[in-house]
């Protein structure tokens, strides 16, 4: 059962009841549903793997080029095509460019990325889905119509088409279309579960309240919901990496002279079998990347719906 499907099939509520016996629960007070998700996470071992793992790229990206003589930039004219060595870490490529300062300087780039436009599609997705299932009608009709369309569109394609736009512009207009292209899936559900929600009676008492769309919206739908755009945003990170270096290995994406582990593996993919160093740093680091960001997400998915795991197998 797919994640879309999981979070479709049950009450975002169902799956959290506290598992206590009758003394423990009068001793204690009942958890919030933050509470009973962040004590799950607490004893998920994959979660403290995940989260060590990504901290420690953080901050290698960002505190390893203070302690390193070279940068990205920089040449050294006469260690040309050379291997790792002590000088150079992880090499240097055939005009002298340093491998271990540009590795983590595409690193700094996939995570910039990641960390933007992951979260930005899952905010797009829940004023989106939240907007459509909330008012119904014409509304849901519409937005649900332009769903559709862009669910059917290759949106990968349509990035490759609109990458001369964004690379005489800046990367950053890469992370925008990243976002804009992602958020379809994401949206279906939160619109359902919106549906779901506004015939609840806290949001019924807040309309007879007086309370406007968009406060109903933000005090009592999207909190309602937020263990799921939660996973999301943290899957979402690694997709938009993924999408990233998938673009740039293909040369629209990052465009030279900046840096990203996808420009990284294209330049070292012709000498994968000459000069190994030049592709296998840089797929090591994008692959321990991918699988931190993997762990932190199934961890949530597991603390917010514990049967996702028997789900697995």
């Amino acid at each position: 059962m797919s994640l879309s499907e999981t979070l479709l099939a049950e009450e975002p509520d169902a799956a959290l009841e506290p598992e206590l016996t009758p003394a423990e629960q009068g001793r204690r007070k009942p958890l919030s549903r933050g509470g009973l998700i962040w004590r799950r996470l607490r004893s998920t071992p994959r979660f403290w793997v995940g989260v060590g793992l990504f901290a420690f790229l953080v901050a290698w990206a960002y505190l390893g080029p203070l302690v390193y003589p070279y940068g990205p930039d920089d040449r050294d004219i006469y260690n040309m095509g050379m291997g790792p060595t002590m000088m150079h870490w992880f090499g240097t490529d055939s005009i002298g460019m340093d491998i271990y300062a540009q590795t983590i300087s595409g690193l700094q780039k996939s995570l910039v990325i990641g960390l933007v436009a992951g979260p930005l599609s899952t905010l797009i997705a829940a004023i989106v889905g939240s907007v459509a299932g909330y008012l119904g009608g014409i509304v849901d009709k519409s937005i649900a119509w332009v769903i559709d369309l862009l669910l059917v569109l290759p949106s990968f394609f349509l990035l490759v088409l609109l990458s001369p736009i964004f690379t005489q512009l800046s990367w950053v207009f890469l992370t925008l279309f990243l976002s804009i292209f992602s958020w379809m899936i994401m949206a279906q559900v939160v619109r359902s579960q919106t549906r779901s929600l506004k015939n609840r009676e806290f949001v019924k008492a807040a309309r007879f309240m007086g309370m406007s769309t968009p406060q109903i919206i933000a005090k009592h739908i999207i909190p309602n919901i937020a263990s799921l755009l939660i996973i999301d945003a943290t899957l979402g990170v690694a997709a938009m990496i993924l999408s990233e270096t998938s673009l740039s290995f293909f040369g629209f994406g990052v465009k030279p002279p900046a840096v990203s582990l996808g420009t990284l593996l294209s330049d070292g993919t012709g000498a994968a079998l000459t000069r190994p160093w030049l592709f296998v740093f840089p797929a090591a680091v994008l692959i321990v990347l991918l699988f931190a960001i993997s762990l932190i997400g199934d961890a949530f998915r597991d603390a917010v719906d514990p049967t996702s795991g028997a789900n697995r197998g």
